[in-house]
C-alpha cells in the first residue's frame, strides 16, 4: 500500500503544480505566461511551416520544414538566429556526407558505418554549439528514406532553410521574448533571501546556538544565497541577449515595457552576498570548539543580533522597493537611529572585550566590521547621512 501511495502522491503533486502554473499564466504577466507564449509560438511556427511546405508548395514529404521551425523558436531572437545558422550547417553537412557515403558504397548499412562516427565526432565541435548532433540524425534520416540523389539533397536542404526562416521570423515578429522582468524578480528574491538569512542568524545568536549543527545550517544558508546570486547573473545575461536583434517598435508592444534595474544593483547585491558569506564564515569558525577564536557573550551578543535583524529589515525593504512598493519613510528614521545607537554601544562593548579577552574581542571586531559593510550597502542613504554628520562634527571641532 505504501509503494502504491507514493506514485499517486507524486501524480497529485505534479497535477497541483501544473494547475498552479496554469492559473499564474492566466492571471497575469510572469514566467509561466512567457513559457506558454513561447510554446504556442513554437507550435504556430511548426503549423505555418507545414502549411507552406505541404499545402502551398505541394511537398508530399514536408517533414524537415516544420521540424526545424519548431526547434528554432528559442528563448531569445538572437539565440534563434545563432542556432538557425548552426542547425542549418549541421543538417547540410549530415545530408551531404550521408549522400556521399551512400553513393560510394551503394549500401545503407555500410554508409551508416562510414558517416556516423565522423559526424558524431564533428558534433562536438564548439562552432556547432548544441546543434551538432543534428548532423548525425539528418544523416540517419537521409539514408533511411533512401533519397540520396542530388535533387533530393537540394530538396531537403531547401526545406530546412524554409523552416529556419519561418521559425526565426515567428520568434522575432510575434511577441519577441524580452527577459527584463527576470532580472527584477531575481534581484528581489536575492534581497529577500539576504534579509531572511540575517534574521535567521540573529535568532540563532539570541539562542546562543554555537555548535556544529547550527554552523552547518549557516553554511547551507550561504550556499542558498550564492545560488540566488548565480540566478541573478544568468537572468542579467538573458536580459541583455533578449534585446539583441529585437525590432524597436515591437519592444513597445511587448507585455513587459518596463526597463530592468541597472547593473549597479547587481554589483551591490553581489557585495552584500559576499559580506553575508564572510559573516557566516566568521561565525562558523567561532563555533568550532577546536579553533582559537571564541564567540562574544552577554549583552553585546544581543545587541549584535538586533543589529543584524535591523539590517535584515533593510534588505526586505529593498526587496519591496525593487517590486515597486512605496517605501515606509515613517519607519526609516527610527530604524536608522536604532542602527546608530546599536553601533555605538557595540563599539563600547568591543573596547570592553579588548581589555578582557583578546580572542573574543577579535571575533567581535570582525563581526562588527562585516555588519558595517552590510549596513553601508543595504542602507546607503542612512549610512551616507551618518558619515556626513560625523564629518560635519569634525569640521566644527576643527573650526573651534
Amino acid at each position: 500500500m505504501v509503494r502504491g501511495a507514493r506514485p499517486a502522491k507524486t501524480v497529485r503533486r505534479e497535477a497541483t503544480a501544473v494547475a498552479r502554473a496554469a492559473r499564474a499564466a492566466w492571471s497575469g504577466p510572469g514566467r509561466e505566461r512567457d513559457l506558454a507564449v513561447q510554446s504556442l509560438k513554437a507550435a504556430g511556427a511548426g503549423l505555418l511551416a507545414w502549411c507552406v511546405a505541404q499545402v502551398w508548395m505541394g511537398d508530399p514529404m514536408a517533414l524537415m520544414a516544420p521540424w526545424v521551425a519548431v526547434v528554432l523558436v528559442q528563448a531569445t531572437v538572437y539565440s534563434s538566429v545563432r542556432q538557425a545558422t548552426q542547425l542549418f550547417t549541421a543538417m547540410c553537412l549530415g545530408t551531404l556526407v550521408a549522400s556521399g557515403a551512400q553513393a560510394v558504397t551503394d549500401d545503407t548499412t555500410v554508409a551508416l558505418v562510414l558517416c556516423l562516427p565522423l559526424l558524431m565526432l564533428l558534433a562536438n565541435w564548439q562552432r556547432f554549439g548544441g546543434q551538432g548532433v543534428y548532423a548525425a540524425t539528418t544523416a540517419v534520416f537521409t539514408l533511411a528514406s533512401g533519397a540520396v540523389s542530388a535533387a533530393a539533397v537540394g530538396h531537403r536542404v531547401g526545406q530546412a532553410a524554409l523552416g529556419a526562416v519561418i521559425g526565426v521570423a515567428v520568434n522575432a515578429l510575434v511577441l519577441p521574448p524580452i527577459h527584463l522582468r527576470d532580472v527584477r524578480e531575481n534581484l528581489t528574491a536575492l534581497a529577500r533571501e539576504a534579509g531572511d538569512v540575517l534574521h535567521s542568524l540573529a535568532a540563532d545568536l539570541r539562542d546562543c546556538a554555537w555548535d556544529a549543527q547550527t554552523a552547518v545550517g549557516w553554511s547551507s544558508a550561504a550556499a542558498r544565497l550564492q545560488h540566488r546570486l548565480d540566478a541573478l547573473h544568468s537572468a542579467r545575461g538573458w536580459s541583455q541577449e533578449s534585446l539583441r536583434l529585437t525590432y524597436g517598435p515591437l519592444r513597445a508592444l511587448h507585455r513587459v515595457p518596463v526597463a530592468a534595474p541597472p547593473e549597479q544593483e547587481d554589483q551591490r547585491w553581489d557585495r552584500v552576498t559576499g559580506h553575508v558569506t564572510a559573516l557566516i564564515r566568521t561565525l562558523t569558525v567561532a563555533a568550532d570548539e577546536n579553533r582559537t577564536p571564541a564567540p562574544p557573550e552577554g549583552p553585546v551578543l544581543e545587541r549584535y543580533a538586533r543589529l543584524l535583524e535591523l539590517i535584515g529589515d533593510a534588505c526586505h525593504a529593498e526587496a519591496g522597493r525593487l517590486q515597486g512598493e512605496e517605501p515606509d519613510t515613517a519607519a526609516e528614521i527610527p530604524a536608522e537611529a536604532a542602527l546608530e545607537e546599536l553601533h555605538l554601544r557595540l563599539q563600547e562593548g568591543l573596547r570592553e572585550h579588548a581589555g578582557q579577552e583578546a580572542a573574543r574581542a577579535a571575533v567581535l571586531g570582525t563581526l562588527l566590521l562585516q555588519a558595517e559593510n552590510l549596513w553601508a550597502e543595504t542602507v546607503p542613504d542612512g549610512r551616507d547621512g551618518r558619515e556626513d554628520r560625523e564629518d560635519g562634527k569634525k569640521r566644527g571641532h576643527q573650526g573651534e
